[in-house]
């Protein structure tokens, strides 16, 4: 999200090693980029004690989710969740649906278990581990009612853009992985990316579009902090919202 820095890589490694056979890999395409972060002792307490309870442990197959939260409902995963604010709140406000969030960077993990401790949630789960093999190993085709991606790292220089995680293979993967009616709901505050995601989204059949281009908020995705401090300062905030046809 684009609440956390990210450190770019040297400009030497720009160029991504190509996948055998086309197949999608976390070197095609990273969710993440390593960096190093401070975690606080809370943080280092709650990971150590709630992981173990709410922690899913990446595995190349397939998980039933249904067994994992214990229940039948629909499922939604968050790619990225930063430092987790907004997908415990989403989590509280619709009690009805279990969520997956995906992160690999230790101080927001901590930090939604934090949260997900406080808040008494039950309808969520974390995975610490790269979102594409998530998605490609661990999540049946057709089986998610939802996926969020919000404030990914906008790769601002024109030479970055390849590392930028909304592209056309990995929408493809997520496409397949949604139920029919399942959405994808992508929000950015960088308007240039903004109308890639828009560009890229269209582009991929098995999505359409709900809206005539970007779409209102939603009423379920909280203003988080950085977001109503860019707004008082007049930046723009785009959402895309498309469903599986």
């Amino acid at each position: 999200m684009s609440e956390e820095q990210q450190t770019p890589p040297s400009d030497e490694s720009d160029e991504q090693p190509s996948s055998p056979g086309g197949r999608l890999t976390s070197q095609s395409i990273r969710s993440f980029v390593l960096r190093q972060g401070r975690m606080s002792e809370a943080q280092h307490r709650f990971l150590d004690e709630m992981m173990p309870k709410v922690g899913l442990q990446y595995r190349p197959e397939p998980v039933d989710l249904d067994a994992v939260f214990g229940r039948k409902a629909p499922h939604i995963v968050e790619i990225g969740f930063g430092m987790g604010q907004a997908t415990a709140e989403i989590a509280r406000v619709r009690p009805g649906d279990d969520f997956v969030g995906i992160e690999v960077h230790a101080p927001g993990v901590g930090g939604l278990c934090k949260l997900i401790d406080e808040g008494g949630l039950t309808n969520l789960r974390i995975v610490q581990h790269d979102a594409v093999e998530v998605l490609r190993d661990m999540i049946p085709e057709g089986s998610l009612a939802g996926v969020h991606i919000y404030f990914p790292d906008p790769w601002p220089k024109k030479r970055h853009h390849k590392r930028r995680l909304v592209q056309g293979p990995f929408v493809k993967l997520i496409a397949s992985r949604l139920a029919p009616g399942g959405y994808l709901h992508c929000a950015t505050d960088w308007e240039e990316y903004a109308h890639q995601m828009l560009e890229v989204l269209s582009a991929e059949p098995l999505l359409a579009n709900t809206a005539d281009g970007f779409a209102p908020k939603p009423d379920y995705r909280p203003l988080t902090k950085f977001e109503n401090r860019g707004i008082k300062l007049g930046h723009g905030v785009w959402d895309v919202v498309f469903k599986r046809v």
